[in-house]
């Protein structure tokens, strides 16, 4: 687990629209952070086959959730949308607050996009804004959050220019497919708000599935991008993400649980180049790669482990959640034959099923 939650418990808040609430609580958080954990949520993240249209509804009932559980009766208050472009467009809370019952008085928009040389991040660059300026507005945003530099420059872009114009700031609503580091970032941008508009309430993070950490390196396989593709070690993962995964074969191996998150909603051909490189990379590497190192890297430890240690780890003590046991067992069954996995077949399988599916998108 994180050093940076290591005093924090995942308590378990109840369920909403058949949307599992987890809240991560700790004495020195000064935000809330929730996970959720839907139907639509656990397959969006455990299969790239998911794209288009469908990635959006995949999202819909665990933020309609998110936001029933924060606003009970719908009419309690107003928000601003502020999308970040063009992951931002990804997550359905304007579709979600209409259907809640929350009104949307404003959609600001601010573009910045980073630059990529050889899959590393050179830069960031604000292109676009558009913001209208009020006082004592709640934000809603939706964005994913890796190594947290886009979401900190555009909070930097929108807090200066509210500043400027007199505007103030009264709560952020933030949903995310995230790391580990928001939680840190969020902490830093809420003292920094707090300063320039007092009466800032703070962040209310939504994760979806969990609090994933990103690969500091390539990986086991070689082919893991660092600082933008997520994994499991020293992160909170729901129990129901890990079960599901962990029933469906080879979700557990996949690239990270996102992709790219843009391309795989609106440049569809170009988010499957993405999974048929990493496949066939697998591929080509098969006889090259430990299984056995392969298995513990996806859990996010190296196992076996006994339980205490697993709920240590996996940061799931005190959860509660009734299948805790039988997902300590299975994932240790899982470790114990993981010398026996063949990489080799397991690549083909995905290539195949793969294949069937981008067809329709090239």
């Amino acid at each position: 687990m994180s050093k940076s939650f290591k005093d924090a418990s995942l308590q378990y808040v109840g369920l909403q629209d058949d949307t599992n609430i987890f809240e991560l609580r700790s004495e020195r958080f000064t935000n809330r952070f929730f996970i959720l954990s839907g139907e639509g949520t656990r397959r969006l993240m455990a299969f790239p086959e998911v794209v288009g249209f469908d990635s959006y509804q995949s999202m819909l009932p665990a933020t309609i959730a998110a936001l029933r559980y924060l606003f009970p009766s719908g009419s309690e208050g107003d928000v601003d949308i502020l999308t970040i472009l063009r992951g931002g467009l990804n997550y359905p809370v304007e579709e979600a607050c209409h259907r809640v019952g929350v009104r949307v008085r404003d959609i600001h928009f601010v573009s910045c996009e980073r630059t990529i040389e050889n899959h590393v991040i050179t830069g960031l660059d604000i292109k676009y804004e558009k913001l209208r300026v009020t006082t004592d507005r709640t934000l809603v945003i939706g964005d994913i959050i890796a190594t947290g530099d886009t979401l900190r420059m555009c909070i930097d872009q929108v807090i200066d220019r509210f500043r400027r114009k007199g505007g103030s700031i009264r709560k952020i609503i933030f949903f995310t497919i995230g790391g580990t580091r928001a939680v840190d970032l969020l902490e830093r941008l809420t003292e920094r708000i707090s300063a320039i508009f007092p009466g800032f309430e703070g962040f209310e993070c939504f994760f979806y599935e969990g609090i994933f950490s990103v690969y500091k390196d390539k990986g086991v396989s070689g082919i893991n991008v660092p600082d933008i593709d997520f994994g499991w070690k020293d992160g909170v993962v729901s129990p129901q993400f890990r079960r599901y995964v962990i029933d469906n074969g080879d979700a557990l191996f996949e690239k990270c649980i996102i992709y790219d998150g843009g391309a795989r909603r609106y440049e569809i051909p170009v988010h499957f180049e993405e999974v048929f490189d990493y496949w066939y990379g697998i591929l080509e590497r098969a006889h090259g790669i430990d299984p056995v190192a392969l298995v513990n890297e996806k859990l996010g430890y190296e196992g076996p482990l006994e339980y205490e240690e697993w709920l240590d780890v996996t940061g799931l003590h005190g959860c509660q959640y009734e299948g805790l046991a039988r997902l300590w067992e299975d994932e240790q069954a899982l470790c114990r034959c993981s010398d026996a996995l063949s990489i080799e077949d397991m690549a083909n399988r995905r290539i195949e099923q793969i294949h069937k599916i981008s067809r329709y998108y090239e």
